[in-house]
Parts: structure tokens; C-alpha cells; sequence
């Protein structure tokens, strides 16, 4: 039987790997990795850096395939996710049967803990509905929430109180915010609302080398942090932020 590891990597630091990923990631024969295109390959290169620095076992593969590209601005945002995970399900399924040998063991390398605003999962459902085989083991890892949390030292949860998770695309239908923790904001939503007791605790490239932080009140950082944005991605090319808006007791 081929098994297959999806271990988290956490969200940019490398010391943030767990000792049961290394243990993974030294049972792992092929590795796949997807190249999210030009001007991401930083991305790619974290994840080499962690195979050099934990994997000893000789002999390991790389499978490098590029990752098919979401219609970003659809109209039915529903329907262009369900086209972009129907096309890579058919890509892992072609890497399971043609990089995988029988008795092997594969992995992919997620950012962040694999159950949490990651999509592989949901797509492996589909390649083995279809019929193709293999075990399939999750390895979880430190998620940008927690990175965040621990550099802005606060705790997620309040006495009594629900955590709110959620993407960016839902922030502006939110009528009240207490404490809610918005990933996945690529248009700044926060800067729409204008709750004058609101405040922010912001991160981008959380364990990275250039991580950025920025906490306050919601109305007097918001332009800071929507300037912080735009030149880290003109920069690098990209940006991962998540931050946390809460409301004071």
C-alpha cells in the first residue's frame, strides 16, 4: 500500500518544526512540491532548506510540479474553488500513480498545520473517491494563529468568551466583533470597518527572517499597517498575514 504524509511545517520558521515532522520527513521517500509560480520561489526554497536541515536519510525525491492557478477575480468564488481543487485532484492523483511506487511513502510539505485554512485534505477526498488507494497520515504543525498570538503575547481565547475564525472575503458581513481571528484578508477588509473600540494585532511572514508586526487601535493603525502591506508585497512578491481584531472587556 502507498502512504502518503501531509506534515505541517509551520508558518515560515523552521525551528517551529515539530519532532514528530522531522520523524516524518525521515520516513518520507518522495516529496512532492508545488511551485506557485513566478515570484514565489522563496516558498519553494524554505521548504528545500528544511529537507537539508532535518532529513538524513539518503536517497530521498523531489517532485517539483507547477500548481494550478485559481481564477482569482470569478464571480462565483464557490465555483472557481471547486474548479481549482477539481484540477488538483487530478494532479496528485497522476503524481500518486506515477511518482509513488507500491510500499512507498510520499508527503507533502503544508504551510501551517494541514487542518487549518488548507485545502489538501478535501482534495485527497476526491482522489480517493475516485478509486486510487493509499494510507494516508496527518502530521500537524504550529499555524500562523498561534504564531501570531505568541508574538503579540495574548492569549486567543477570553474567560467565557467564543474565538471567531474566519477568511477575509466574510469580514464585511460581520455586524459585531468581539475576538476574531480573519485569515486569508488579500484586500485589506479590515480597513472598511469603523468601530471606533476596535484593535489589531497584525502579522506578516510570521518566523520569518522579515517578519512585520503591528498592534493598536484599529482606527489609528489601520493605515500604517495597509502601507506595511503593499511594500512587503511589492518586495517579495507576495504576503501571508492573519491578525486578530478584538474588542476591549
Amino acid at each position: 500500500m502507498k502512504q502518503l504524509l501531509l506534515i505541517g511545517i509551520g508558518p515560515g520558521n523552521p525551528r517551529q518544526i515539530t519532532y514528530e515532522a522531522v520523524d516524518a520527513l525521515n520516513r518520507t521517500q518522495v516529496f512532492f512540491v508545488l511551485d506557485k509560480g513566478e515570484g514565489k520561489n522563496e516558498l519553494l526554497q524554505l521548504r528545500q532548506d528544511i529537507l537539508e536541515r532535518y532529513v538524513t536519510r539518503p536517497g530521498y525525491r523531489v517532485v517539483q510540479v507547477r500548481d494550478p492557478q485559481r481564477e482569482r477575480h470569478a464571480h462565483d468564488y464557490l465555483g472557481a474553488v471547486q474548479g481549482w481543487h477539481q484540477q488538483r485532484a487530478a494532479l496528485y492523483a497522476r503524481l500518486l500513480e506515477s511518482e509513488l511506487g507500491e510500499g512507498e511513502c510520499g508527503a507533502f510539505l503544508l504551510w501551517g498545520d494541514p487542518t487549518l485554512y488548507d485545502s489538501t485534505l478535501r482534495i485527497l477526498e476526491r482522489v480517493q473517491a475516485h478509486g486510487l488507494a493509499f494510507e494516508l497520515e496527518v502530521i500537524p504543525g504550529i499555524s500562523s494563529v498561534q504564531a501570531l498570538a505568541a508574538r503579540h503575547r495574548v492569549p486567543l481565547n477570553r474567560i467565557g468568551e467564543p474565538l471567531t475564525l474566519l477568511p477575509g472575503r466574510r469580514l464585511p458581513e460581520q455586524k459585531q466583533i468581539d475576538n476574531m481571528v480573519v485569515m486569508l484578508d488579500s484586500h485589506g477588509a479590515f480597513a472598511e470597518r469603523d468601530e471606533p473600540d476596535l484593535w489589531i494585532y497584525w502579522g506578516a511572514y510570521l518566523g520569518m527572517a522579515d517578519e512585520l508586526l503591528i498592534s493598536g487601535p484599529l482606527q489609528q493603525v489601520k493605515a500604517t499597517i495597509l502601507a506595511q502591506r503593499e511594500q512587503a508585497r511589492a518586495r517579495k512578491g507576495w504576503i501571508m498575514d492573519t491578525y486578530l481584531l478584538r474588542r476591549p472587556l
